[in-house]
This record gives structure tokens, sequence and C-alpha cells, in this order.
């Protein structure tokens, strides 16, 4: 091999060793500022600065507590609140009835899935339903149902 070609050979490995351990303490740099943040972060957790328990507080929380069978059933009505797909049959219920073709159309779904959405949301008792006919026109079912998405867009959109 000429010596100017092995020279030359020699500093582009040279030159590449360096770059590639340049790299490394780059990338071992990054991982060290990047567990200083992230330890940053939970350094700075809401907590109180002393612990102390307050009886009257948890008392009165107890007293007002809700039986378990009834956080299930919230729990379960959030549930299918948390579902875009169920929210936008929701919403456009607000002001009308539709029949489960005129949902499907609006949500762009098909008819069985919005049928499929319809009958959750019926257990939930979040809707309900009027025959017309051989037209089955979805509704929601009370008022409150109208106020808890009134509520959700209110807080949402403040």
């Amino acid at each position: 091999m000429d010596a100017k070609v092995e020279i030359t050979w020699k500093k582009l490995i040279h030159n590449f060793n360096t770059l590639a351990k340049v790299r490394i303490l780059n990338t071992v740099k990054d991982a060290r500022e990047n567990m200083t943040l992230k330890k940053d972060i939970t350094n700075k957790v809401d907590v109180c600065e002393i612990r102390k328990i307050h009886p009257e507080k948890i008392e009165k929380a107890k007293s007002e507590a809700i039986p378990e069978n009834e956080l299930e059933q919230m729990g379960s009505i959030f549930k299918m609140l948390g579902d875009t797909t169920r929210l936008k049959i929701l919403l456009a219920l607000r002001e009308n009835e539709m029949c489960v073709c005129d949902l499907a159309a609006f949500a762009d779904l098909t008819e069985s899935a919005v049928s499929h959405q319809l009958r959750r949301l019926k257990d939930q008792s979040l809707v309900k339903k009027r025959r017309d006919g051989q037209i089955l026109y979805y509704s929601l079912n009370d008022e409150h149902v109208t106020d808890l998405l009134q509520i959700s867009l209110d807080h949402m959109r403040e």
C-alpha cells in the first residue's frame, strides 16, 4: 500500500473513531441531562411539607361518601362519556331526536356501529328510544344528561 494512502487511511480511521467517541459522549451527556430533568420534576411534587392528619375532615368526607355500588354506576357513566364516538352521538342528540340512519350518516359510521353504541348508552340510561312506525328515534334520556354534557363543555372551554 502506498505510504500516502496508508496515512490518509489512518487519518480517516482516527477521524471516524473521534467522531464515534464524540457521539457517545454527547449521548451520555444528553441522558444525564434528561435524568437530572426528570429528577428535578419529581422533586417538585405537590405534597404537604409536613404530615398532619385532620380527623374532622376525614370524618366529614366519610359521612358524605356515596355507597360503592353508586360509585361503580357513576364510573360506568363516565366510561360511556369517555368515548369520543359515544360523545359525538350524545352531543348530536342534545337538541333533537334522531334515528340510527341519521346518526350513522352524521357520525360517518355504519348503522350497526351506531346501534351498538346506542344500546350501550341506553343501558346506562343516557338515551331513550321512541318508535314511530318502523323507525326508532333516539333522544337524551332527561335533562340531567343534557346538563352533564353542557357542564363538561363549559368546563373544557373555560
